[in-house]
């Protein structure tokens, strides 16, 4: 019992840095997010059924997807496209994109 209550509380002291980790600015997302437009629309809505809509993501999955990109952890078919324009991209520009996208609604 009591490693479970330990377990509980290091998550929900974890928790709150995980949301918070990333915090982009929203305009400067949308400026860098301009190139993404190609595949996933104008405002994150893709007209093509084999690119995923972008808009109202998570901003933590995007993140967290755009830096396994970078880093050549995702494999599926379009990772060589995405990892061409992952690694273009900063640590900042990452989080900008994603606060971006997530704020799409």
């Amino acid at each position: 019992m009591k490693k479970i209550t330990t377990m509980i509380v290091a998550l929900t002291c974890l928790v709150p840095s995980l949301s918070m980790a990333a915090g982009g600015d929203i305009a400067a997302g949308k400026a860098k997010a301009a190139v993404c437009a190609a595949c996933h629309g104008a405002a994150g809505i893709s007209a093509i059924p084999m690119y995923p809509n972008l808009a109202g993501q998570k901003e933590m999955y995007l993140v967290n997807a755009l830096k396994a990109y970078k880093a050549g952890q995702r494999t599926g078919g379009m990772a060589p496209v995405m990892a061409g324009q992952a690694m273009a991209l900063s640590d900042a520009d990452i989080n900008n994109v994603a606060a971006y996208f997530s704020s799409l609604k």
